[in-house]
């Protein structure tokens, strides 16, 4: 449970820090005084009134969701009681923070869906046990799925619905699926979603919000879990997963975009039948993707299966730029020639912009461009990237390449290339959309998927032949053009911006207020140092002269002579000498002070 060690949070990030016994009490103590402290604030602040507002934006009131102060208190109860029991202050390890987000509920089975595709923030360890937070839960009974129903509509559900099976065909956290069949007919499953699960679902985000935002003024700058970029990600998933007609729309687009794809499709969705709470689709029964005996037992080439799957994955990301965030076997079976994806309950999107960034990057990934895969990746940053240092980003680029894209394209492990270079963005100062994340999360599950069907094959090969057999000569010169304008764009402001420097430049120079400051690198004090160089050959030149001098005095015997030695010349060789030694004791010092550094 908690006390199980390996891959433990409390060691797995602490690098090279002591970790003294004592250290680690202190450290647990403080922490649960911190969670104390924060209950009884919470506790405090609900004697104020009796509602509250909810919302990381304030979009949403608490009158929607029903909440009350009340009830916040006990749920926060009933959440440090699992906490407690899981004693998290002393580290847990992969499997116990899956156990407790489970036990925790809906919510932060959510939450850890989210951490699981967010391999920047936890070690791949964790992610990987996250994945596996468990989809199928205990399903609702027949007569809460049938009064659910009933709450939905304003008409009988008798006159929609013929039949409704009992057995329902997957159970979630948040809603469970039945087959049913229409008065007209059809076949459909029939998406419900749990009642009251949007108000408990509310509740939990607003406590994490309050958690988060006490819990970062503890950790300060350095935590290793951002905690409030995945409590903004979990409110966006909550208002997205929550309102079905979402999922409707889903389809509906993803319908269209594939309309000219003769081996993709989803469910057609009944828009009349479908609410923010309950979506009604066609009902789709087939060979799961997995399953590559039954496959092949029905004449389908897996290897065309996974070309085609894979190439139109490229071109739900770079060209439709709305693609599915989860494709994992589960959400995706063949039938009747095509490859049907599921559940739309999780869709990503990338820009225009992010999609030329993109493919900029696969194609530099494939050239091994460092330079042209810096560039894709400072397109993709939403933060000011200014003080980016370009040398030490090429740097860590040139070490990604090396050891990822001189090999095969076929033999690249998508998985660790992107955890490395999310990493590498993340500690270079480049924050990355949570599109990106996303995104990365789905090829590291693609690949996955596809690897059952073509083992020797990376989708990274298929993406990169995807952009050259799509790449018209039309399409081709507009994304150089693009391109073009871009950079064109650029150097304007560049040398617009040189110009008008320039000139401030020239004005002040005239008014004598210039001043220079001269960096050198590997020197603090570069003004210093070149004075200690010019120091050190004045002395050198000095003693270079009295060494000469003297020998000149010696041999041409000036007097007075003392032991048939030109006193003059005696001391100008010890002259020479004294400050020869001085010259290299300082070079010496420097060089020792340098090494010490």
């Amino acid at each position: 449970m908690a006390h199980d060690r390996e891959d433990d949070f409390s060691s797995a990030e602490r690098g090279d820090e002591p970790s003294p016994e004592e250290v680690s009490a202190r450290a647990a103590r403080s922490a649960q005084e911190l969670l104390d402290a924060w209950y009884e604030r919470v506790s405090h602040e609900s004697l104020a009134g009796e509602r509250q507002t909810i919302g990381l934006f304030g979009g949403r009131s608490d009158d929607e969701y029903a909440l009350t102060r009340g009830s916040r208190l006990a749920r926060i109860g009933e959440m440090l009681q699992i906490v407690r029991r899981y004693d998290i202050f002393h580290g847990l390890t992969p499997k116990s923070l899956r156990r407790m987000l489970e036990e925790l509920g809906p919510t932060f089975v959510k939450a850890g869906q989210i951490l699981s595709m967010r391999s920047e923030i936890l070690p791949e360890s964790f992610t990987r046990e996250l994945s596996r937070l468990r989809t199928d839960v205990e399903p609702m009974d027949r007569d809460t799925v049938l009064s659910a129903l009933r709450a939905e509509y304003d008409r009988p559900i008798e006159e929609i619905f013929d039949a409704i099976d009992d057995r329902p065909l997957g159970s979630a956290s948040v809603a469970q699926v039945h087959k049913a069949r229409l008065v007209t007919g059809e076949l459909v499953a029939v998406k419900i979603q749990r009642p009251h699960v949007q108000e408990i679902m509310a509740q939990d985000i607003s406590i994490m919000r309050s958690l988060a935002r006490h819990a970062m003024r503890f950790m300060g700058d350095e935590q290793f879990l951002d905690l409030q970029s995945v409590v903004d990600e979990l409110w966006q998933s909550f208002r997205e997963e929550t309102d079905f007609l979402v999922e409707a729309r889903s389809l509906e687009e993803f319908r269209r975009n594939n309309a000219a794809c003769a081996f993709v499709d989803c469910p057609k969705p009944y828009p009349s039948l479908c609410t923010r709470h309950v979506v009604v689709m066609d009902y789709v029964e087939g060979i799961p993707i997995n399953d590559t005996a039954r496959l092949v037992a029905g004449g389908y080439d897996l290897s065309e299966i996974g070309i085609k799957l894979a190439d139109n994955y490229t071109s739900q990301m770079l060209d439709d730029g709305f693609f599915h965030a989860d494709p994992h076997p589960g959400n995706l079976v063949v039938v009747g020639g095509k490859i049907v994806y599921l559940d739309l309950g999780i869709m990503g999107r990338l820009s225009s912009h992010d999609r030329s960034a993109m493919r900029d990057m696969v194609t530099a990934v494939a050239a091994c461009d460092s330079p042209k895969l810096a560039e894709g990746l400072m397109r993709f940053s939403v933060s000011d990237t200014s003080d980016v240092d370009q040398a030490h980003l090429l740097a860590d680029l040139d070490a990604i390449v090396a050891d990822y894209g001189l090999s095969d394209l076929s033999d690249l492990d998508v998985g660790a290339f992107m955890n490395a270079l999310i990493s590498m963005a993340q500690k270079d100062g480049i924050e990355l959309p949570s599109s990106v994340t996303m995104l990365a999360r789905s090829l590291v599950t693609l690949e996955g998927t596809v690897h059952g069907l073509l083992p020797d094959t990376s989708i990274v090969e298929i993406i990169h032949a995807h952009l050259r057999a799509h790449g018209s000569v039309g399409e081709l010169a507009r994304r150089e053009t693009d391109r073009l304008a871009r950079q064109s764009v650029a150097a304007t402001h560049g040398l617009l911006s040189a110009a008008s420097d320039a000139g401030l430049a020239m004005r002040m120079l005239t008014r004598g207020q210039l001043r220079v400051n001269l960096d050198l690198a590997g020197t603090a004090d570069p003004l210093e140092d070149l004075s200690r160089i010019a120091n050190r050959l004045t002395m050198s030149v000095i003693v270079a002269g009295l060494f000469i001098g003297s020998s000149v005095v010696y041999y041409a015997r000036i007097q007075p002579v003392i032991f048939g030695i030109p006193i003059i010349g005696f001391l100008g060789y010890l002259a020479a000498f004294v400050l020869g030694v001085w010259v290299a004791v300082d070079i010496i010092r420097e060089s020792h002070r340098r090494r010490r550094r």
